[in-house]
């Protein structure tokens, strides 16, 4: 199964999602969102690809804290993955994450956030930050992750430099 995985795209109107990320979206099963969409635009854009799956973020507007949850835990092949935006007070990012989810212990745990795309483990658990596909701030790349479940898990992030 693949799964592409995006957060903080920051965009306010559809047809602005850059062409290398669209290309994955084209084979994705599902699409995985971490938060910070910006308006319902998005989703429903995102949506034309496939079956969407996501949290809000710190920045989401009333209409997607009213159709996404804070948090959201998805079964995909027997794994558990706990999908945050990140967002909060005290802490870094990641370890906002990982206590979000300190009772149910997903497989994988994916947050947004901070727009620094990364992947490594914690304890027994897979941290997956997207990194932006939209907004990279400093970072010298756009990023996106994409999260390949079958009898093993492969993550992989992807980084480009035309947003177009």
């Amino acid at each position: 199964m693949k799964i592409v995985v995006t957060a903080d795209t920051h965009l306010k109107k559809p047809g602005q999602l850059p062409s290398r990320l669209i290309t994955e979206l084209q084979s994705a099963d599902l699409i995985v969102h971490a938060g910070d969409w910006k308006t319902v635009d998005i989703c429903n854009e995102l949506s034309r690809y496939g079956d969407v799956a996501g949290v809000y973020g710190n920045i989401d507007d009333d209409n997607l804290r009213e159709q996404l949850p804070a948090k959201q835990l998805l079964n995909i092949k027997g794994f558990n993955i706990g999908v945050v935006h990140g967002h909060g007070d005290k802490k870094t990012t990641e370890k906002r994450a990982i206590e979000a989810f300190v009772d149910e212990q997903p497989d994988i745990i994916i947050f947004g956030h901070s727009h620094i795309p990364m992947i490594r483990f914690f304890k027994k658990q897979l941290l997956l930050n997207p990194g932006s596909s939209t907004d990279k701030r400093a970072l010298p790349y756009y990023s996106f992750a994409i999260l390949e479940i079958g009898e093993e898990i492969h993550a992989e992030l992807i980084f480009f430099s035309d947003k177009r």
